[in-house]
């Protein structure tokens, strides 16, 4: 036999060889493809309905930030209101505090003017009484 006709025999067995491995190979491949293709659809249809939970729970959020915006001009009215409200509590504690010194001061120029009045009332009686 020639030696081409050796040649042609090992290139014909090596290719045989080749097809037996590949065929299994390609088998595993498609049922890969399969699986993967299984894969996708199944995360597509979980994934969809979480999207759209995911976009109203966005929406509520949108909302409720919206609500608590509206709620901040109030809240900042309140505690200008509130300060105000400290401010005039703390004049009319000045007012009272000046009013109670003038009361304080009006009382002992009273007791002043009452002791010194009877000193001189009965200063007076005795250099009455005296002559």
């Amino acid at each position: 036999m020639p030696l081409t006709g050796i040649a042609l025999i090992i290139i014909a067995v090596a290719f045989f060889i080749l097809v037996l491995v590949l065929i299994p190979t390609l088998t595993t491949i498609k049922r890969t493809a399969t699986s993967v293709g299984e894969l996708a659809e199944m995360v597509r249809s979980e994934l969809k309905p979480t999207l759209h939970e995911l976009s109203e729970v966005l929406a509520e959020m949108n909302k409720l930030g919206g609500g608590m915006a509206e709620h901040t001009d109030d809240v900042k009215r309140f505690m200008s209101a509130l300060g105000e409200t400290g401010v005039n509590m703390s004049t009319i504690n000045r007012s009272v505090g000046v009013i109670s010194g003038v009361l304080n001061t009006t009382s002992v120029w009273t007791t002043g003017a009452k002791v010194a009045g009877k000193y001189l009332l009965e200063r007076y009686l005795k250099k009455r009484g005296g002559m």
